[in-house]
């Protein structure tokens, strides 16, 4: 797959279509609760003051982040739910979905830090994005994370 035949979209909560809702939900839920095998409430009511990256291949969402405003839930703007089909790995689709997210950020939001709660075994993955950790490892729904800063 070509990850520049990926289709990026970026829409406020309130703007998404139920059939774009749903694929959000059911992409996380295939990988944050049946993948990784973790049981933990996705819907954490911070859905709804976000905006939502979506990238399409055709009429499948292939990836997906959700992008905050500074002062919603960190004093900085954050990039968080990162997801990327497992059926689309290993083809760039992750690295394509934080670039744009990361340019996203900055034109809602203005030139500023982003923070992160990062799954600790892609620390180096967030790392080569100029993210740099800023806290100790913790542990959320049974799985290490950090806590990271793109200055």
């Amino acid at each position: 797959m070509e990850t520049s035949s990926i289709h990026w979209q970026c829409k406020y909560f309130d703007t998404l279509t139920p059939h774009e809702l749903y694929a959000l939900l059911r992409l996380r839920s295939e990988v944050f609760v049946v993948e990784q095998h973790c049981v933990f409430l996705d819907m954490d009511n911070n859905d709804q003051f976000s905006f939502h990256l979506m990238g399409w291949k055709e009429n499948e969402l292939v990836a997906s982040t959700r992008l905050i405003a500074p002062g919603k839930v960190y004093d900085h703007m954050s990039i968080g739910r990162v997801v990327t089909s497992p059926a689309y790995r290993g083809m760039g689709a992750g690295k394509d979905l934080m670039k744009v997210s990361i340019e996203k950020c900055y034109e809602l939001f203005g030139k500023g830090p982003i923070k992160i709660g990062a799954q600790l075994y892609l620390k180096k993955f967030y790392e080569s994005f100029g993210f740099e950790q800023s806290g100790e490892v913790y542990d959320e729904d049974g799985i290490d994370h950090i806590k990271m800063i793109k200055p």
